[in-house]
């Protein structure tokens, strides 16, 4: 078995851990009727590992502002995944 089969100690197991990965618990930021951000650290069966965010957000009613909240969100995002992946260098 090589070191990438073995549990880590972040490793939720169970029914988490499959196809060669291995997953973090869930970390749940909920702010209720209003968003919610879910990240799971991941070990990919080659021995990569990823972060896997989802994130859920109320958009305004009116599309105009649906659209503003969806642009700065888009922003938000690639200023976090650009901060993230010079950081991870």
């Amino acid at each position: 078995m090589n070191r990438h089969n073995h549990h880590t100690t972040w490793c939720a197991r169970g029914h988490r851990c499959n196809l060669g990965e291995h997953r973090s618990e869930e970390i749940v930021v909920d702010l209720p009727r209003r968003a919610r951000a879910v990240l799971v650290r991941v070990r990919a069966n080659n021995g990569r590992e990823h972060a896997e965010i989802r994130i859920r957000v109320a958009l305004a009613p009116a599309e105009l502002a649906a659209r503003r909240q969806l642009t700065g969100l888009l922003s938000d995002v690639r200023q976090a995944v650009t901060r993230a992946a010079i950081t991870g260098r």
